[in-house]
C-alpha cells in the first residue's frame, strides 16, 4: 500500500520520536521480545515485519528499521519501542476496523457498484481504516458527478465509531441537478454555417427529447469525439489545413448552466493535384496503385489518405512484411490551392508467426477460439488471415472486445508472436417478459439460452411463447464445430398451436409436433450452406362450422374455411364435423444458403443480408416444394441518415398428384410485411368469411429512409423513417372464380407512411402510421370483399 507524501513524512517523523529512547541504548543481545496493544493484528505479522528475534543483535539502526516497517503495514496509528533490561517491547495502537461502508442520496450511480469500487483499492468491511484512501474516494466521487455535468454535488465522509475498535464509514451526497449546456458556438467558420456543424455534435443545448438523450449534459469525453468529428468534417472537404484553436467550457456562477465555444481556423481548400509512390514497393508498384482512393482533381480528403494508407500497409501484410510503414507527405502548392500527395513506403522485413498467445478467456476454452484463426504458428505473417481471425472471433458473440496486437520476438528479427486480448461477457440469459402487438393481444414469453455452454461454444436454448394464437415451446441446440472442420449441427424439438388472427375466421386449431437436424457447411468466410431433414405432425380441429359468434360486441356468422375442410377431407355439419385426415406427417428436407456482412444486427446502418432456402416434402403424405429469397441492403447516406431495401420473394407448389398443404401458405400484410393493412390479411381469401387463406407465391418490396429522432442527436437506439411497401400474396385460379375475383386476387397492394424504431428495455419496438395507396374496396356485385385495412400498428417485444 502506497502512502500519501504528507503521511510519509508523519510516519517517518513518528518513527523517529518512537525511536529516540532506543537511540541511547548500546548494542545488545535479544532474550525475548513482547508485544503489547494487539487487538486484530496477529502477532506473527509483527514478528515478520520487524527483522528480530530472540538470539539477535539489537542497535539503533535495527529498531528504526523495525519501526519503519511496520508503519508501512498501514495498520498502525503508533508504533514505538521500548527497551527493559535485554528485552524488547513493541507496543502498538491498532488502527480502527471498518465494521461497515454506506452511502447515502446516490442516485446517480448504483450503491453496489459504489462499494465494489471502494473494495478494489482495500477501503471495505473487515479492513483497517485509512484516512487517506477515504479522502481519496471522496475526491473520486465528486470528479465522477463533474464527469456527469453534476457540479452542485456535495460529498461529505462520516467516521462513526463503534465498540472494539470498529468505525462505520458512511458516504453521504447531496447530488443536486446537473450543470445543462444552454448554448454551443463555433468561432471563425466561413464555409459551413453554425449550424451545418453544430448538427454534427452530439453535445447541444438539447431538445424535447434531452430527458431521454441527455445530449445538454457536458460529458468531456463526448465534446472530445465533437471536435474528431469536426476535424474530420473539415479534413474530407479539402480543408487540409484545419485546425481547432482552442475549447472553453464557460460554467455559470450557481453551475447550472455551460456555454461551450469552439475557435477554429478553416484555412485554404486544396484540391489534389497528383499522388506519387516512393520508396520499396517490392517491384509491385502497379498493384499498389490499384489500392490508391485519392482522387486527383478532387478535394483533398483525409479519410480517402487514411484509407489508402492503410490499404498499402495491408496489403505489405499478406506478403509478411508485419512492420511495413506508410506515409503520406503532402506537397503544399499554397498559390494554386493544390496538393500533391507523395506515398513513402518501407517494407521493413519480412516475418513469420512464432507463437499465438490468448489471454483473458477466463470461460471460454482456447480451442474455441484458436479454431477461429486463419493464421496458424510457424507460417508466414498474412494480415488478410490475422483481420479475418479476428472477426471471426469477434463474430462467436462472446466477447466484448477482440483485440490482436503483434508483438516483436527479442533477438529474431524475422519473428513476431501475436497477442490476442480479449474482454468475455456473460453468453448466458434468462428470459421472463411479456409482448403485446396490435393483431396478437399479450403474450408471455420465457427464454433461457447458453450461447457458451461450459465454455464450448455450444449453443442452448428454451423458448416458451404463450400467445393467444401461436402458442410455441422449443429446444435447439447448436454445435458450430461439430466437425473439425467447422460443419455445424443445430438438432431443434418443437410444438406449437395455431389459431385464426380473427374470431370471423372461424375457431379451428392446427397443431404441430416436430424436430429437426440441420448442417451448415461454411463456404468462405461469409457464406453457409444449410442441409437438413425433420419430421413434422399437423394435427387439424375443425370450429365451429357455420355458426354466428359475438365478435367485438356484435354477432358475425363465422364458419371454417372450405379450403382447410377440403384439405383435411372433414365431412359433416357442426358440431359433428369428421376429418378423414386430421393428422398429417411430413419429412421435410431443406437446403438454404446465408450471407450477412451488415455492420449491426439490430441497427444496421451499411451492408446487405441476403439468404435463401428451399424445403422439399419427401417421403410422406407431404409432397411440396417451398422456395424463398431475400435480399437486404442498407446504404449510409451521412452519419445520420441511412437507407434501406427489402426485397421478398416465395415461390411454392404441390409434387406429383399430391395437393399443396394449405399450412404451408406465405403470408403477407402488417409489420415486417405490407404495412397498412391488417397481419397476415392478404392475398386469397374464403368465399364466405373472407379470412386470408395464404398463396403459393409471395412478392414484397419495402424502402425505408431513417432519420435520427427530433430532438434525440445521434442516438441510433431511436429513430424515426418514413417508408413505402408494396406486393402481395397469390395463388392459382380456382374454377369457381369470376375473371374479377381473380384481377382482384392478382392486384398489387401498396402503402406509405413514417414510423419510430426504438431498442427498449423490452426488446425492439416498432411504430407505424400507414396509408393504403394499393388496395381492394368491397365489390357486392362480384362477392369481393374489401381488404382489411389499419393504418397504426405496433409491436413490442420482436424484431422486425
Amino acid at each position: 500500500m502506497h502512502l500519501p507524501k504528507s503521511l510519509a513524512a508523519a510516519a517517518v517523523l513518528l518513527a523517529s520520536l518512537a525511536a529516540l529512547p532506543a537511540w541511547a541504548t548500546d548494542p545488545f543481545t535479544v532474550r525475548d521480545i513482547r508485544l503489547e496493544g494487539l487487538q486484530r493484528v496477529e502477532p506473527g505479522t509483527v514478528f515478520a515485519t520487524i527483522g528480530l528475534k530472540a538470539g539477535d543483535t539489537y542497535n539503533d539502526e535495527r529498531g528504526t528499521n523495525a519501526i519503519r516497517e511496520l508503519f508501512k503495514l498501514g495498520l498502525f496509528k503508533d508504533v514505538r519501542i521500548d527497551v527493559n533490561g535485554n528485552v524488547l517491547v513493541v507496543v502498538v495502537e491498532e488502527r480502527p476496523t471498518v465494521a461497515d461502508v454506506d452511502f447515502v442520496g446516490t442516485k446517480e450511480f448504483d450503491k453496489v457498484a459504489l462499494q465494489k469500487a471502494l473494495r478494489d483499492i482495500g477501503l471495505t468491511d473487515g479492513q483497517a481504516y485509512d484516512k487517506a484512501l477515504a479522502d481519496r474516494a471522496e475526491q473520486e466521487l465528486k470528479r465522477q458527478y463533474i464527469s456527469r455535468s453534476m457540479y452542485n454535488a456535495q460529498v461529505v465522509t462520516t467516521v462513526t465509531p463503534l465498540e472494539n475498535n470498529r468505525v462505520n464509514l458512511t458516504f453521504t451526497v447531496t447530488e443536486g441537478e446537473p450543470a445543462r449546456i444552454t448554448a454551443v458556438h463555433v468561432v471563425g467558420n466561413k464555409a459551413f454555417s453554425e449550424s451545418t456543424l453544430l448538427d454534427l455534435f452530439d453535445q447541444d443545448s438539447g431538445g424535447w427529447l434531452a430527458w431521454y438523450t441527455k445530449s445538454n449534459q457536458y460529458s468531456r469525453t463526448k465534446f472530445n469525439g465533437d471536435m474528431e468529428t469536426l476535424r474530420s468534417y473539415y479534413l474530407t472537404r479539402g480543408y487540409l489545413e484545419f485546425r481547432i484553436d482552442s475549447t472553453q467550457v464557460a460554467i455559470s456562477p450557481d453551475r447550472q448552466t455551460i456555454t461551450l465555444t469552439v475557435n477554429i481556423t478553416e484555412g485554404q481548400k486544396f484540391v489534389v493535384a497528383g499522388v506519387k509512390l516512393t520508396g520499396d514497393y517490392m517491384g509491385r508498384e502497379d498493384e499498389f496503385k490499384t489500392l490508391v482512393t485519392i482522387r486527383p482533381g478532387a478535394p483533398y480528403n483525409g479519410e480517402e489518405v487514411a484509407a489508402t494508407t492503410k490499404a498499402f500497409a495491408d496489403y505489405f501484410g499478406t506478403f509478411g512484411y508485419a512492420f511495413a510503414r506508410v506515409k503520406a507527405e503532402p506537397e503544399i502548392d499554397r498559390e494554386n490551392n493544390r496538393v500533391t500527395l507523395v506515398l513513402k513506403a518501407e517494407a521493413s522485413r519480412r516475418a513469420y508467426v512464432r507463437r499465438i498467445n490468448i489471454g483473458g478467456n477466463a470461460k471460454t476454452r482456447d480451442e474455441v477460439i484458436r479454431r477461429e484463426f486463419r493464421q496458424y504458428e510457424g507460417a508466414w505473417y498474412d494480415g488478410n488471415k490475422i483481420r479475418a481471425s479476428r472477426d471471426r472471433i469477434d463474430r462467436l458473440g462472446f466477447f466484448t472486445d477482440v483485440n490482436v496486437d503483434t508483438i516483436d520476438v527479442p533477438g529474431s528479427p524475422d519473428q513476431v508472436d501475436l497477442a490476442v486480448t480479449l474482454t468475455e461477457k456473460p453468453t448466458g440469459s434468462l428470459q421472463l417478459g411479456a409482448g403485446y402487438s396490435s393483431t396478437d393481444k399479450v403474450s408471455l414469453t420465457f427464454g433461457i439460452t447458453q450461447e457458451n455452454v461450459f465454455g464450448s461454444g455450444n449453443y442452448l436454448g428454451l423458448n416458451v411463447n404463450t400467445s393467444s394464437y401461436n402458442r410455441t415451446i422449443s429446444l435447439t441446440a447448436t454445435d458450430p464445430y461439430f466437425t473439425k472442420d467447422g460443419i455445424s449441427r443445430t438438432l431443434n424439438v418443437f410444438h406449437t398451436t395455431t389459431r385464426p388472427y380473427y374470431q370471423a375466421d372461424g375457431n379451428y386449431k392446427l397443431a404441430s409436433d416436430g424436430g429437426s437436424v440441420r448442417f451448415g457447411f461454411p463456404v468462405g468466410e461469409q457464406d453457409t450452406v444449410y442441409l437438413g431433414i425433420g419430421v413434422e405432425r399437423y394435427s387439424f380441429t375443425p370450429g365451429t362450422n357455420g355458426s354466428y359468434a359475438l365478435v367485438d360486441g356484435s354477432y358475425v356468422y363465422t364458419a371454417t374455411p372450405q379450403a382447410y375442410l377440403d384439405y383435411f377431407q372433414c365431412t359433416g355439419t357442426a358440431p359433428s364435423v369428421t376429418c378423414a385426415k386430421s393428422s398429417i406427417v411430413g419429412i421435410p428436407a431443406t437446403l438454404g444458403w446465408s450471407r450477412d456482412d451488415r455492420d449491426s444486427a439490430l441497427v444496421p446502418s451499411r451492408g446487405k443480408l441476403q439468404s435463401a432456402s428451399l424445403e422439399v416434402g419427401v417421403g410422406s403424405e407431404l409432397r411440396y416444394l417451398k422456395s424463398n429469397y431475400q435480399y437486404q441492403q442498407y446504404f449510409p447516406l451521412s452519419k445520420q441518415y441511412t437507407l434501406a431495401i427489402n426485397g421478398q420473394l416465395g415461390y411454392a407448389r404441390a409434387l406429383g398428384n399430391s395437393t399443396y398443404p394449405i399450412f404451408k401458405n406465405f403470408y403477407a400484410g402488417g409489420l415486417g410485411s405490407i404495412r397498412g393493412f391488417e397481419q397476415n390479411s392478404l392475398g386469397p381469401t374464403d368465399a364466405v368469411t373472407a379470412g386470408a387463406l395464404g398463396g403459393t407465391r409471395k412478392a414484397i418490396f419495402n424502402m425505408e429512409f431513417s432519420t435520427p429522432f427530433p430532438g434525440a442527436g445521434n442516438d441510433k437506439t431511436l429513430r424515426m423513417y418514413t417508408f413505402m411497401d408494396a406486393g402481395n400474396v397469390f395463388a392459382d385460379r380456382t374454377a369457381s372464380m369470376s375473371d374479377a375475383q381473380w384481377k382482384a386476387q392478382n392486384k398489387l397492394r401498396a402503402s406509405a407512411g413514417i414510423g419510430i424504431s426504438w431498442i427498449s428495455p423490452l426488446g425492439p419496438l416498432r411504430l407505424a402510421y400507414a396509408v393504403p395507396l394499393l388496395y381492394q374496396k368491397a365489390d357486392t356485385a362480384n362477392n369481393i370483399a374489401a381488404d382489411r385495412t389499419q393504418r397504426f400498428q405496433f409491436q413490442i417485444g420482436t424484431s422486425f
